[in-house]
């Protein structure tokens, strides 16, 4: 394989890539509107000589004990699977996810979040970093390959999976139809760092009940905004313990792996009347080697003591339950071969050594591994901001992040 005209083959495909990019970050692919982001993805994968696969999700997928709680009914929604080559031969899956995160206050973003806009070397937009240039620059590679008469002995797999962001049901879905291989690589954005692992999430429900009234006598009755204080005092106290009493050495590099997040806080529809309800939505990582229940206990264990000294709360305990993703927490040895060989490609590409890291956070990575006996591995571009305001990822990122993967993508079928 001759290096130099790989390269320039990636090089010279780099603008139909950000030109895809820009057609994928255009549709709103949040959570239940992924079908456009799909059709234009079908699109790309079809002209790479892939034949087409629409997956529908099961209605009862949230019965699986490693799926996530359903957030929206599944109804003509599916994930898209691409496939290529045949055995004998290795096999690879490569795994992204075309759901994106809701864009907050879109009055703060430079401009509007679906409108994908280049500016100094970044492309912006919802999606445009996670992940949605994982998927071009896989693209790119493999147009490189082949463009020099690459031969792909084996078949390769790429799915695009609904739901990362809330449920992770998309890739577990497509996993239980048989959508398996050798190994995973995920294309996730990582800043060219090899991404082994993360840790244990769930989403929660918490419900801190009021006494509704008039803002008038709001002095003698129970706002549940102010009276859910004791309730944030107490997740604090449950990520400070998590976090002082950390002892898995796959996170020993990270001085705060479990963080506790209160994303949404929603009580009231009237400034002149006490509510009689707050709701909170809560992010809790944990430890890998706990499941949901244990979290969900220790977060009720924590917060009911803290209540059991509030006049009020002791008398209306919260209520909580699970909501959302139940995430068992993942790690791929540093040592393991597919984490050598993806670091070899990097390596020949870009003439440094690629660091190998844990993040308190998670991906879809984690069912091969735990689930499906796969080893499985996240790397891909270079972002800013994602999740956030004006979300961005680097151009020139996603060419190296394609000259890695044609590397690691040649050395794997040879």
């Amino acid at each position: 394989m001759n290096w130099d005209d790989v390269d320039r083959a990636v090089a010279d495909g780099a603008e139909d890539a950000f030109e895809l990019l820009e057609r994928l970050v255009a549709q709103p692919s949040t959570v239940g509107n992924e079908a456009g982001a799909q059709e234009v993805l079908a699109e790309a994968l079809t002209d790479l000589g892939c034949t087409i696969t629409r997956l529908p999700i099961p209605d009862g997928i949230a019965d699986h004990p490693a799926a996530g709680l359903q957030q929206r009914p599944y109804t003509n929604r599916y994930d898209l699977i691409g496939q290529r080559g045949h055995a004998p031969g290795p096999s690879l899956l490569i795994n992204g996810h075309i759901d994106v995160v809701p864009a907050d206050d879109t009055s703060r973003w430079t401009h509007p979040p679906f409108q994908p806009v280049r500016a100094d070397g970044w492309l912006r937009g919802r999606g445009s970093g996670d992940m949605k240039a994982g998927f071009v620059a896989g693209i790119l590679a493999i147009k490189a390959l082949d463009a020099v008469g690459w031969h792909q002995n084996g078949r390769l797999t790429i799915v695009s999976a609904i739901e990362e962001e809330c449920t992770g049901n998309g890739t577990l879905a497509a996993g239980l139809a048989g959508y398996t291989a050798d190994a995973a690589l995920l294309l996730e954005p990582t800043d060219l760092d090899i991404l082994l692992g993360g840790v244990g999430i769930i989403w929660l429900n918490i419900e801190v009940e009021g006494r509704a009234a008039h803002a008038h006598v709001a002095a003698s009755v129970v706002n549940p905004v102010l009276a859910a204080q004791p309730v944030l005092d107490a997740l604090r106290d449950v990520e400070r313990e998590l976090n002082d009493h950390n002892t898995d050495p796959a996170f020993a590099a990270l001085t705060h792996p479990y963080t506790i997040n209160v994303g949404t806080f929603h009580s009231g529809d009237w400034s002149s009347s006490v509510p009689a309800v707050a709701r909170l939505g809560v992010r809790v990582g944990h430890p890998r080697d706990w499941t949901a229940d244990d979290a969900l206990d220790k977060v009720r264990d924590v917060v009911g003591k803290a209540c059991a000294n509030d006049p009020w709360l002791a008398e209306h305990p919260p209520r909580i339950e699970l909501s959302g993703y139940r995430v068992q927490g993942h790690a791929l040895p540093p040592d393991a071969p597919l984490a050598e060989q993806l670091a070899q490609a990097h390596r020949a590409a870009h003439h440094s050594e690629p660091a190998r890291i844990t993040l308190g956070s998670t991906t879809d990575a984690r069912y091969y591994l735990n689930q499906f006996d796969m080893p499985a591995v996240a790397y891909g571009p270079t972002t800013r901001n994602i999740h956030g305001t004006d979300e961005a990822v680097e151009l020139a990122s996603i060419v190296a992040t394609a000259r890695t993967v044609a590397r690691f993508l040649a050395g794997y079928y040879a």
